[in-house]
Parts: C-alpha cells; structure tokens; sequence
C-alpha cells in the first residue's frame, strides 16, 4: 500500500507540472524517447532498458540534476519528477554547458581509450549466425567469409556457449578440437579475438564449490550461496563488491588469455534487474543492485578489449558500450541515432550501435527470403557507418542481394576510411569527456533542433543524415551556416531540404563555415 501510494503521489506532481524546458538522461535505452515530452514512469534501482543507467539529468537551458543513488523518475511534459529531491544545478544556458559541468564533477574523462581498433575496423560477432551452436569450424569459416567477401578484418565477438559451463573459461574440447589453433589462425587473418563471459557460475559445479568456500559468492541470508534467475536460468554469482573475489576473477580470465590466445572479453549480464531477481547478502553490506552492475563493469577496467551492454555511472571510463539487442525492425533502426546520442551524454562515448540489422537472434529464425527487406538491413549499417564503431553480426553475404551486398560492404569501407577521424575525437572524448556522437541540440543550441532524432553530429565537421524508413528520400534540416554534401554539392543552412536517397546513398554534410 506504501508503494502505490506513493506511485500515486509521483504520478500527480508529473502530471501537475508546467512544461518549461528539454531533458534528456537517466537511461540510454530509453534515447529513443529523448528529450523526454511524452510520459514515461522508470526505475533506475530495478530497471534498466536493456542498457546503461547514470543518475542524470540534462536540460536545453544548461541545467542538471544527479544522484548518488538509483532512484524513480517520472517524464510528462517536458519536465522530470524523481522520488529523491534532486536539486537542480544552473551552469549556463546549452545542453552542451550542462553536460561538460557535470561530467567534470561526476565522471570526468580518465585519458585512457579502449583498443583502438574498435573504432578503426568493424567489429564481427557470431551469435547471429550460431547462436549457442558455437563451435570452432563455423567460427574459422565465418571469419574466412569475412574476409573473402571484401570485408575488413577487425575484432571478432566468440558469443555464449563456448565455454564448458557458466563460471568456468575452458573451451568445450566437443566443439573446439584446438582453441589455440583456431585463435592463433584468427589472429593470422588480422583479427583480435573476444569471448562471450558472465558474472554466473553454475551452481552444480567445482567452481562454485571451491567459490563459495573461499567466500567469493552472493550469500543468501542463511549463509549459503544466493541462486538468481537471469535469461539463461538460475546461477550462483560472483560477488565482486568483494575485492579478493574481483582479483580472483581477473586472474582467472588473464590465466584463459595466456592460455588461448584471447585478446579480450564481452562482459555481459551484469544488468541491475538480474540482481533483482533474488535476495542475496554481499560483502559489502550497503551494496544495491546497481553496485554490483559497477563492480562488473570495473573488472573491464583491466582488460582493453572489451564491451559492456549495462553499465552503471561508469562514464568517462575506457570501457566499449553496446546499444541494448535491438529487432529486425524499422522502429528498431529509428531508435539507433537518438539512443547513440544519450550514450554520448550520459558519459559513454566509446560506443556501438547495436548490431547490423539487429541483434535479437529470434528475428533472423527461419528467414523467408522472398520477404525480407534487405533495405533494412543496407539502412542499418549506413547508420553504423559513421557512428563511433560498426558491428556485424548476421552475414551479409548469406541474406543480401551482390547489389545490397556491395552497398554494405562499402559502407563498411566508409567507416575505415573514417577511422582517422573517428580516433581525433576518441582521444578527445578521453581528454575532455566531449561525446563523439552529438545530437542536434547539443552541438547547435536553440535553433529549434531539440525534438530531431534521425541525424547526428560526429564530431564538430560532419552531420550524418541516414535514411531511417522504408523512403527513398528525407528531409534533412541543415543547422546556420554553410554545408556540402558527400556528392559535392553546397547548401545554406538555417533551412530544411527534402533530398533524394537511394538505397546506395548515406547523406552526410561537412560544416565548411
């Protein structure tokens, strides 16, 4: 009864509020909906859109707010009411002055990057394709199809299921006659390989044995070890608040390194709500949910070649951010920009799009050829071209046409051509916490570009306008000043043009003054 009645209390005071400004924040998974104008109630402690949370607010008119702790916010009408009383920090006029004052102060720019092939090669992972059928010979034979099929070499994702069980970081000698064989040649094509880990360790399993005895384990309240139920079942897990476990941990992933060969890991399910799930006692006694999710995202810290899909108030931090899996669908392709572009101001510039045409593997079962829309599929990855990274996932070549085939495979070309200038803003990002990814508002305050979601700034130079329907033309609203396109041709800014896109072109506008 306390907890509806106070939903209700929430529910008034948003709804009772005067609309008066842009917000964005809280969660990248929600950018989509960003600046918040529609209502939306959220709960940062147990929810977390399948992706990255800070306990931030940001306004058009160089506001903020922040949190030290998880807390429920309610959006209505433009304006933000959260169950802590926030106090709302004035420090300039733009929403680019509001993010840089608060990064500074609550998650500056460490000066380190990822690997830097992250953002000068795509990246290439398997679950599509195999999903828990990993195994070594579909492994070499995708990365060789990369390869022969124009595509560039870069990092390649191992995903879920190689390994012998949940805790343990043994190939399966089933599937995998010589890991070390197959890494070593993957290396040889001028690949740098990951692998797919968790937080979880099989219940039933010598590593748990061995884990909850030395105390490394979320206990329940009887002493024992907590069981919590995530998408792959019920799993004991690590309790990295507990800084002996967390070296163990390390430990244990740099000793599969020196053995295989391994460049790297994809840190994954170390989501808020896992923890949710059940009860549970850590080592730190004060430690919510959302402090184990930054206790996993921190063991990436060790590693360069990583990825994260769920964070927690870890921005400014050289960790590589993934978008949340998104459908094979058009809305999915149309909430890619605008969620690119919360990542940027929540503090995670290092970060990828998703994957090509999405990463929900359920989408690409049982594939109808004569009715899959390959132009989505070209659309997705001319959104990726000129993000900060660009991920395969499902093979091109297996679902494409040569003709849409070719268009993607230049696109891939395009984000390497890019990579140069992809990595000055990287390096900028780590010395100054400056996004790669802006959206309109923030490089161009109060031009009346807050509520435009389908076009981006990479850097300062470039406006990226992908095509993010089923057209074959858009309208593009070129912020004052003087533009030229890729083709060559100069417009003046301060208007919006409708212009023609076939399904090969990836409008993008160069600022020359």
């Amino acid at each position: 009864m306390r907890r509806l009645a106070y939903i209700s209390v929430l529910l008034g005071l948003c709804f009772g509020i005067q609309a008066q400004t842009y917000w964005w924040g809280a969660a990248v998974g929600l950018g989509h909906e960003q600046p918040y104008t529609e209502y939306r109630q959220f709960n940062l402690l147990t929810e977390d859109a399948n992706n990255q949370l800070v306990p931030l607010f940001l306004s058009s008119e160089g506001e903020y707010m922040w949190s030290d702790n998880a807390f429920t916010f309610c959006a209505k009408q433009r304006n933000i009411i959260t169950s802590e009383q926030l106090q709302t920090v004035k420090v300039g006029t733009t929403l680019r002055e509001a993010y840089m004052a608060a990064q500074q102060k609550y998650f500056p720019a460490n000066g380190m990057l990822p690997d830097t092939l992250f953002f000068t090669k795509p990246q290439y992972n398997t679950w599509i394709e195999l999903m828990y059928n990993q195994n070594q010979e579909d492994i070499l034979k995708y990365a060789h199809a990369i390869i022969d099929n124009g595509f560039p070499a870069g990092v390649l994702m191992i995903d879920d299921n190689w390994q012998r069980y949940y805790g343990n970081f043994s190939f399966k000698a089933e599937r995998f006659p010589d890991a070390k064989q197959m890494i070593d040649e993957l290396h040889s094509l001028g690949f740098k390989v990951m692998v797919w880990i968790c937080p979880f360790v099989s219940p039933d399993s010598p590593e748990a044995r061995d884990l909850a005895e030395k105390g490394y384990l979320l206990r329940n309240s009887d002493g024992g070890t907590a069981i919590l139920n995530w998408w792959n079942g019920y799993s004991a897990c690590y309790d990295l608040t507990n800084p002996k476990a967390a070296e163990h941990f390390i430990n244990v992933l740099r000793q599969a390194q020196s053995e295989y060969g391994i460049d790297g890991f994809k840190f994954d399910a170390g989501d808020n709500n896992c923890y949710a799930s059940a009860p549970w006692v850590a080592y730190d006694k004060q430690a919510t949910n959302v402090d184990h999710t930054t206790s996993w995202a921190k063991i990436g810290l060790s590693f360069p070649v990583n990825e994260y899909r769920a964070c927690w108030k870890m921005g400014g931090q050289p960790l590589v951010q993934r978008l949340g899996d998104k459908d094979y669908s058009w809305p999915a392709v149309q909430s890619l920009i605008p969620q690119m572009c919360t990542a940027g101001l929540l503090g995670y510039a290092y970060a990828c799009p998703d994957m090509v045409g999405g990463g929900q593997f359920t989408s690409f079962l049982n594939i109808d050829e004569d009715k899959f829309d390959q132009a989505l599929i070209v659309r997705s990855a001319q959104v990726h071209a000129l993000m900060p990274m660009m991920q395969f996932s499902v093979a091109p070549w297996r679902i494409l046409s040569k003709e849409n085939l070719t268009i993607v495979q230049q696109m891939a070309k395009l984000h390497e051509q890019f990579g140069p200038y992809i990595m000055k803003y990287a390096h900028q990002a780590a010395k100054t916490g400056e996004p790669i990814v802006r959206c309109m508002e923030y490089q161009f305050p109060h031009q009346g570009l807050a509520e435009v979601k389908d076009q981006f700034m990479l850097g300062d130079k470039y406006l990226v306008a992908p095509v993010v329907t089923n057209a074959l033309s858009r309208q593009v609203r070129l912020p004052k000043g003087k533009w030229r396109d890729e083709l060559g041709k100069k417009y003046k800014g301060g208007k919006t043009y409708t212009i023609d896109v076939p399904l090969s072109r990836l409008p993008y506008f160069e600022k020359i003054k």
